[in-house]
């Protein structure tokens, strides 16, 4: 396991705002990179945006905050490569669930207005 940089990452803080803003700019950059789109649902968008922001502050980078941060053997930093290679191309979404094709996004929109 990855030790951390620090531990004293407290999301009320200044300083985790202002990282949480680059992380919004990040995910949307990596989406638009790969043509994929956000997740529609907010409550996983938040989550895992404030998980790599988070990792970020504690380990120095965005590492997926589905998995515990192994080093430099770990391939787990976003976007990761099993998003980019596997997950998003097999399932249209990454094991997160931040990342999606078009075509996931819509069906994850028709599930949360179907669960309304």
């Amino acid at each position: 396991m990855l030790k951390p940089l620090r531990t004293d990452v407290d999301p009320n803080t200044p300083e985790f705002k202002e990282e949480e803003e680059k992380t919004k700019k990040f995910v949307e950059k990596v989406a638009k990179q790969f043509g994929w789109v956000l997740t529609p649902n907010r409550e996983v968008y938040d989550a895992i945006v404030m998980g790599l922001t988070r990792n970020k502050l504690m380990y120095g980078k965005r590492y997926c905050p589905c998995f515990i941060p192994f080093g430099d053997k770990n391939d787990r930093i976003c976007p990761c490569k099993p998003a980019i290679q596997k997950e998003i191309p097999e399932n249209g979404v990454c094991h997160c669930g931040i990342f999606c094709t078009p075509e996931k996004a819509e069906e994850i929109k028709k599930e949360l207005e179907e669960g309304n």
